[in-house]
């Protein structure tokens, strides 16, 4: 009799056990689900604010080069399809969402000493009012702003993936240029970053569609 209440007793237990284990279970599932919503929702609104920046750059790099070109004077539509050497790429590189964003990151980091110098060599042939030299510091601006939110967006996502130096170290910038050259280069520099801004566009939105609408790990990368 003894034997059969005791073994009454520990299947009890198993079914309490297998029942809270099943509980267990549950919740494991609902807090993986909801992680990954929160996960999806917080990569959304990064990348909606990314997105925003991005589309207002792209549209003021438009309205800049424009500027520029009837601030040179005569032939500035033929400067922009002079080569120059030392300017970023305008394309994307990478295989993979980490490295494209990365990528992105780098290109804007790329640019920045390029606008410095275009602003300081502008600085000497316009005068103190041009419209030029505030679309120049405004773009520079949003480009160092659109830089900070591609970071913070790449770091939520790829917490344990720091961002990689450039391949090719830091930035290099030409020589000094005479007055055409100088011309010739700015108007480089800006029709290159307004193609890079148009690339930097359709890249975000391609990202949004395979990284923030999955629930794969953000570190499966």
């Amino acid at each position: 009799m003894n034997g059969h209440v005791k073994n009454m007793h520990f299947q009890q237990f198993m079914e309490t056990a297998a029942t809270l284990l099943s509980l267990l279970l549950l919740m494991t599932v609902d807090s993986t689900k909801t992680v990954a919503a929160s996960t999806n929702q917080q990569c959304g609104n990064l990348l909606q604010q990314t997105l925003k920046i991005t589309r207002i750059v792209h549209k003021e790099s438009g309205d800049l080069i424009k500027t520029y070109k009837a601030a040179q004077g005569e032939m500035s539509e033929l400067f922009c399809k002079v080569s120059v050497n030392d300017i970023p790429d305008p394309n994307i590189s990478g295989l993979d969402p980490p490295a494209r964003i990365a990528s992105i990151y780098t290109h804007l980091q790329a640019f920045l000493p390029h606008f410095k110098r275009v602003y300081k060599q502008q600085t000497d042939l316009q005068s103190p009012g041009s419209p030029l030299l505030k679309e120049l510091t405004r773009v520079w601006d949003r480009t160092e702003s659109l830089a900070s939110f591609i970071n913070t967006f790449y770091q939520s996502l790829f917490p344990n993936l720091p961002i990689p130096e450039p391949a090719g170290g830091p930035t290099t910038l030409p020589p000094a240029q005479n007055v055409f050259q100088q011309k010739v280069y700015g108007c480089v520099v800006l029709k290159t970053y307004k193609d890079f801004m148009s690339n930097v566009s359709k890249e975000l939105r391609n990202i949004k569609s395979k990284v923030c609408t999955k629930r794969t790990p953000i570190n499966a990368f």
